[in-house]
């Protein structure tokens, strides 16, 4: 790759030698630099890598982006026959640069984003499933790791950083998959790790507060511009309508990119809309039925209707479904694949229902925040179950005011809630329980505490009642329990499935 070609389209300062100079590989890590790559100075929150000049020339690297003045000491440790640019964004400059090292491969295949503060995960599944009903191999990144076909790999970011996108970009047409669903996360917006990508549809669930913190949002201003960006890196933009803030949204999208924009929505007139709707709670199917009026689109879309059943209970996936269906009407897939996908959808620890009987429902949420929390416990009361049961905990090292507000909606919107751990991290279980404990005891609300987490699930199973609905929730797909910087194998799932077969733990299940 000639360090020229991949920087074309980017304004550069070149400082010494030549931008024709040809490179094997792009570098951000000081610790894989060499001869033959491109070594990207990137100025982060926490480390400056522009301190690493001298360890990676001294391993051969010839080939340096910068995005600051160097000091004198660092400009000291450059070889004469190095080459040195000088850009505005060394993010910018990688994501770039790694697009050019794998060969463009984002290009090479149908792009879809999706960006939301909830229903990335569970919206980009619905896809999923559809494209492959309809016979398609599927690239998909996002918050439960990067899945090429029937192969998960593991990811620390919702959207990782832009050079390992483009080498699983490169890994998916390698693989013959013709489309690529990709969650992208504010962050990944705001740190250019998309950069130079263009989604061919791009997808807007909704927005509310949520990631505002030292190392996140400044505010929620700031968490709106960059989620609204990705609606001006697309051809086709489709944007819920009923969204609080949909025309705060809609004002970020320019003049050029609106031309493009859709619409869906269950409350406002929209191209595409959802309506009669029924909650399905049955033995063997909990979800939802309803009916979608489609709307015109271009090349060749004619109106229609579609009648649509999703095993994943509420309303608020109603709109997830509505949201994928807009997506794959302009595929123009059959009717038939987009129907059998969502009614056969698997998302790992998204509403999953791990068990459903006579006796009890039980299911896994990510839910671990009081937005999220609050929508599923709303969402499940709209099943009129029995009672409706919630185990959760809180992550520790993380905001006190998340621990709180989960423990106020856990009182009000539960008839029963068991405190346990969560990812306790550096804290102790004892100090994150008493927090929520405080909080919950001000709803009036009726709670136990069993701090260890395998027992609280059996605990809410083997004294389920009749028509009980028992969430766990926090952890959803994680397969750890992070305690003192150690990751310990535990997935809720697993419990579950363990503790229902147990005929001793479950005799009304005879």
């Amino acid at each position: 790759m000639k360090i020229a070609e991949g920087l074309k389209d980017l304004e550069y300062k070149v400082l010494q030698g030549s931008p024709e100079l040809d490179v094997e590989d792009v570098v951000y890590d000081s610790r894989k630099a060499g001869p033959g790559c491109i070594f990207v100075c990137i100025s982060g929150s926490r480390v400056d890598s522009h301190q690493f000049i001298g360890q990676v020339t001294g391993k051969g690297c010839r080939a340096l982006v910068t995005e600051r003045e160097l000091e004198k000491e660092e400009q000291e440790m450059i070889p004469e026959d190095a080459l040195v640019l000088r850009v505005k964004n060394s993010r910018q400059a990688l994501a770039r640069l790694s697009a050019a090292r794998f060969g463009y491969p984002a290009r090479k295949m149908v792009c879809i984003g999706v960006t939301g503060t909830k229903g990335k995960t569970t919206t980009s599944y619905m896809i999923k499933a559809v494209l492959e009903a309809s016979g398609e191999k599927v690239g998909l990144i996002g918050t439960a790791g990067v899945v090429i076909g029937d192969k998960t790999y593991p990811t620390r970011n919702t959207t990782p950083e832009s050079y390992d996108l483009h080498r699983y970009f490169a890994q998916m047409v390698e693989e013959n998959c013709r489309y690529m669903i990709m969650e992208v996360s504010s962050q990944g917006l705001k740190m250019n790790r998309v950069d130079g990508i263009i989604f061919d549809y791009g997808l807007f669930t909704n927005i509310s507060r949520d990631h505002i913190g030292p190392d996140e949002h400044a505010d929620f201003e700031e968490y709106l511009y960059y989620k609204s960006q990705l609606l001006n890196q697309c051809r086709t933009g489709i944007i819920n309508q009923d969204d609080p803030h949909f025309q705060a949204v809609k004002e970020q999208v320019r003049e050029e990119n609106r031309r493009n924009l859709y619409t869906f929505g269950l409350e406002n007139p929209g191209d595409f809309k959802a309506g009669d709707i029924t909650y399905v709670a049955e033995p063997d199917f909990v979800g939802v039925d309803f009916k979608v009026s489609i709307g015109e689109r271009p090349g060749g879309g004619k109106k229609d209707k579609l009648e649509v059943r999703v095993n994943i209970p509420g309303k608020f996936n109603v709109y997830n479904a509505l949201a994928a269906v807009s997506v794959c009407s302009f595929l123009h897939l059959p009717k038939k694949s987009i129907c059998h996908g969502l009614e056969h959808l698997y998302v790992n620890g998204r509403m999953e229902i791990v068990h459903t009987s006579e006796r009890c429902t039980v299911l896994v949420d990510y839910a671990h925040n009081a937005v999220s929390m609050e929508s599923l416990l709303l969402t499940l009361r709209e099943y009129h179950p029995k009672r409706l049961v919630c185990v959760f905990g809180c992550g520790g090292n993380r905001s006190k005011d998340r621990r709180y507000s989960m423990g106020e909606i856990g009182g009000k919107l539960a008839d029963l809630c068991i405190l346990t751990a969560d990812n306790s991290r550096f804290e102790k279980v004892e100090d994150i329980l008493a927090d929520i404990r405080g909080s919950i005891q001000k709803t009036g609300g009726k709670f136990i505490e069993i701090p260890d987490r395998r027992e609280a699930i059996e605990y809410s199973i083997t004294h389920a009642q009749p028509g009980d609905m028992i969430a766990v929730i926090g952890k959803g797909h994680e397969d750890y329990q992070e305690i003192e910087g150690v990751r310990y194998p535990f997935l809720d799932r697993q419990v579950i499935e363990e503790v229902v077969g147990k005929k001793e733990a479950c005799p009304w299940k005879e």
